[in-house]
């Protein structure tokens, strides 16, 4: 995403509801380098190496990401390597995380594994939410 844009991550885009956002699945065979940007919700089963654009990221049990997440909801049950940046995010029982996981809200079920970081972050840090900033060494 191009710095002069600004991704908000609090609400749907304008006029649609949550239901009506379009929905597209990266299956188990596949893996994706570089970046995977989406207005809609994105499932992903297979392999993300970089980062995800999306307004709800659901990453399967079996799928596998590294890199930035930026998205208003996340959604994890398999294994995540990297930052999220989300206003909402979920950790199911079979999500394993290696990182920071900066959000408003979060839910955690019992028996998920953070090896990392969870930073809250107040309502107007996702508000004009730009790009994740540079990792640090």
């Amino acid at each position: 995403m191009p710095a002069s844009q600004t991704r908000t991550l609090v609400k749907p885009p304008h006029g649609r509801k949550d239901a009506e956002l379009p929905t597209s699945h990266l299956a188990q065979a596949l893996t994706v380098r570089g970046i995977l940007d989406t207005e809609g919700e994105v499932h992903v089963q297979g392999r993300v190496l970089g980062q995800i654009n999306a307004d709800r990221l659901v990453l399967g049990a079996e799928g596998y990401v590294e890199g930035d997440v930026i998205a208003r909801d996340v959604h994890i049950l398999g294994r995540f390597k990297g930052r999220i940046f989300a206003y909402t995010v979920t950790l199911d029982s079979s999500a394993d995380i290696t990182g920071r996981v900066f959000h408003h809200i979060a839910t955690v079920e019992k028996g998920a594994k953070i090896d990392g970081r969870m930073p809250w972050r107040p309502l107007n840090y996702f508000e004009s939410f730009e790009q994740p900033p540079e990792a640090q060494s």
